[in-house]
Order: C-alpha cells, then sequence, then structure tokens
C-alpha cells in the first residue's frame, strides 16, 4: 500500500497527506493543548494542575470532553435561531481552511511539498478565511437575544478589526522579500538555514504578528470579549453543552492555525535551522518525516509562548487595547513596510537573502525610532499624592 500511495502523481500525495494530517493530528492536538495548557500553567502559578483523572491527570481532558457531550443543550427564549445554531460552525470553520494553504511538511527526491492547494495568493487566502471568525463572533452575540452576549460580540468585533489591520501588514515585508503571496514559494526562499528565514530580516514584522494573532484568538491579555468579571462570558453566554464546547476547541485550533501561518511565513516552515543531510532530502518518506517533525516542533514552541504570555501578563482594558493597535502596532508596522520597500530597493542584489541583513537592522532602527519619538513626545503622567 505504501509503494502505491508513492506512485500517485504529486500534487494528489500532497493532498491526501495534508488531509490525513488535518483530521487526524489537529483535532487530538487541539485537545492537547488544553491538557499541555493546564500543566504549564500550573508549573507557572505553582499549583498541581490536573492530576486526578487518568494518570497524571492524562484522561483529564477527555473527561471533560464526554461531560460536555452529556450535558443539556440550552435553546434562549426568543433568540435569532439561525444566528445561534451556525455561529460556532463558522467560529471553528477557519482554523480548519486554513490548512489548504499551509505547507507542513515536503516529501524527498522529485516530490513536491504536502498541502492540499499551492494558490498563488496564499497568503490572501489566509486572510479572507480568518475574516469569517469576526463575522461569527457578531453571529453569536446579536442571536443570542443576551446584552451581556451582544456587548462580547460588539468588543471582539472591533478587536478583530483592529488586529486585522497591522496583522496583514505584517506580511507585506515578507511579500515584498519573496515576491510571491504562495506559501510554498515563501517557504522555500527561507531553505538554508536559520539566518536565512524571514524573522532575521522581518523581525519587527514577526512580532507584530505574534501580538496581533494572540489578539486574534481572545487570548490573554487580549480576551476582554470574554471577560467574565463583566460580561459574564462575552458572546457564548448563552451556549452549553457541545456548542460550548464547539467555541472552547475553536480557539485553541485557532491557535495552532496562527502559530502554524507564522512557522510559515517568518520561521522557515518545513526547513530545518541548518541545512539538511543529502541522505535524508533524497528519500520521500524520510524527508517528510524530518520536515514535518520540524514544523510541528516550531508550532509547538509558539504555542508554549502563547501559554506563558497567559500566565504572565493581566488582561488589558478596552481602551487600552484599542489605543495599542491604532497608536502603536499599526504605524509600527507601516514603518516596517516603508523601511523594507526602501532599503530592499537599494540594496537587494539578486541574490537572496544573503544581501537581506541592511533590511533586518532599518526595521530594527525604524521600531527604535519610532519607540523613541513616542517617549519623548507621550505627555507626563500626572503623579497623585497618596495618604497613607
Amino acid at each position: 500500500m505504501l509503494e502505491r500511495f508513492l506512485t500517485l502523481p504529486a500534487p494528489i500525495m500532497g493532498t491526501i497527506a495534508a488531509i490525513l494530517v488535518v483530521f487526524a493530528v489537529v483535532l487530538p492536538a487541539a485537545m492537547f493543548m488544553v491538557l499541555w495548557e493546564r500543566i504549564f500553567l500550573g508549573k507557572l502559578t505553582q499549583r498541581p494542575g490536573p492530576n486526578r483523572v487518568g494518570p497524571r491527570g492524562l484522561l483529564q481532558t477527555a473527561a471533560d470532553a464526554l461531560k460536555l457531550l452529556s450535558k443539556e443543550d440550552f435553546d434562549p427564549k426568543n433568540a435569532d435561531h439561525a444566528l445561534f445554531y451556525w455561529a460556532p460552525v463558522f467560529f471553528m470553520l477557519p482554523s480548519f481552511l486554513v490548512y489548504a494553504v499551509v505547507p507542513f511538511g515536503k516529501f524527498g527526491g522529485s516530490y513536491g511539498p504536502a498541502l492540499i492547494s499551492d494558490l498563488r495568493v496564499g497568503l490572501f487566502f489566509i486572510v479572507a478565511v480568518f475574516s469569517i471568525h469576526t463575522v461569527a463572533i457578531m453571529m453569536a452575540g446579536w442571536g443570542s437575544n443576551n446584552k451581556y452576549s451582544l456587548l462580547g460580540g460588539i468588543r471582539g468585533v472591533a478587536q478583530a478589526i483592529s488586529y486585522e489591520l497591522p496583522l496583514v501588514f505584517s506580511f507585506l515585508g515578507v511579500i515584498l522579500l519573496t515576491g510571491s503571496l504562495s506559501t510554498v514559494r515563501i517557504v522555500e526562499a527561507q531553505s538554508g538555514g536559520v539566518w536565512n528565514w524571514y524573522i532575521v530580516a522581518q523581525p519587527v514584522a514577526f512580532l507584530v504578528y505574534l501580538v496581533c494573532s494572540i489578539a486574534e484568538v481572545n487570548r490573554v491579555p487580549f480576551d476582554i470579549p470574554e471577560a467574565e468579571s463583566e460580561l459574564v462570558s462575552g458572546y457564548n453566554t448563552e451556549y452549553s453543552g457541545m456548542r460550548f464546547a464547539m467555541f472552547f476547541l475553536a480557539e485553541y485550533a485557532s491557535l495552532f492555525a496562527t502559530s502554524a501561518i507564522a512557522v510559515t511565513v517568518f520561521l522557515g516552515g518545513w526547513t530545518a535551522p541548518f541545512p539538511e543531510p543529502a541522505v535524508i532530502t533524497q528519500s520521500p518518506l524520510g524527508y517528510f518525516v524530518w520536515s514535518a517533525f520540524w514544523f510541528a516542533f516550531k508550532v509547538f514552541g509558539l504555542i508554549t509562548l502563547a501559554i506563558w504570555i497567559r500566565g504572565t501578563l493581566p488582561r488589558l482594558r478596552a481602551d487600552q487595547l484599542m489605543n495599542f493597535a491604532w497608536k502603536f502596532l499599526v504605524p509600527v508596522v507601516l514603518a516596517n513596510v516603508f523601511a523594507t520597500g526602501l532599503l530592499g530597493f537599494v540594496v537587494k542584489s539578486g541574490n537572496g537573502l544573503g544581501s537581506w541583513w541592511p533590511v533586518a537592522l532599518g526595521t530594527w532602527l525604524a521600531l527604535g525610532g519610532w519607540l523613541v519619538l513616542g517617549w519623548a513626545t507621550a505627555p507626563k503622567a500626572e503623579r497623585r499624592k497618596v495618604a497613607y
């Protein structure tokens, strides 16, 4: 059977591998991420974490899933039933559609990368797909016929739109360097070692994307649309049972998807941080296992970083959240695009990223200059006298 699989045309073989990975890896990985987050947060905050269900609490997530499946599914009175029912589906949909253009590995020899479709507008497809997430939040808030859900939906839409803008601009520097929107071309341009990854030439864009991706999936410190202290739970207040589980798992699946996009665009995709041995690159399945391992390793590292941020930073206020997006991230990422275009026009010699080190220096200088300017022009805070 393995020999017959290898005789298939390369596009069909990559598509089959991608579909199998999405259903056999992504869904179980979302459940594993829930358990890993509980364990890691327990270590950060000096708590035991899951330690009751199964050996060392490994079955805790499975027990929670069975509990949600057995819970009664409530239907709010006077709710808009069509919007209420379909919101969880549309909320989860983008987390799986993005894998159509995300290459998570490559077969050795003359075979191509493992993905469903190598679109020439792959990054544009990713941005378009993630906009469905914004529509689903508003559907849930409005369809629930609950004022707290509606306020949470409005907050969620405002946050998503505000942080999508700098997130899209963070891709422009990479597009200027690569000259393509294809995710496969972007990964191939980063082959040859860690110094060819776009995180070296576009460090500011990577940091902006990292912040915006955390805000897009409503994680701490940007989880104000779900603030239980103000909105009971936000746009998913009226959901219970399996519909609530869909919202819950979709956020983890979205974190997995945004991390996979970051690895593809900035961290070399399936490529290793050092040149691959020729023996591995000539073996079809051997190189696929090798490349898929490095892709998964990078994704897991970014997910752990997001969990670390959740256990470290407090929740922002709504005004702080919006000001940070519009008054800081947007100008910084625009300065990065301007510096990349200007320096790229001056220093590009057609020899790949080896000639792009001035671009990285220029983007760092652009960020430092903006920070100094913002510090110099910021109004001084008035000190209040506190009576003890």
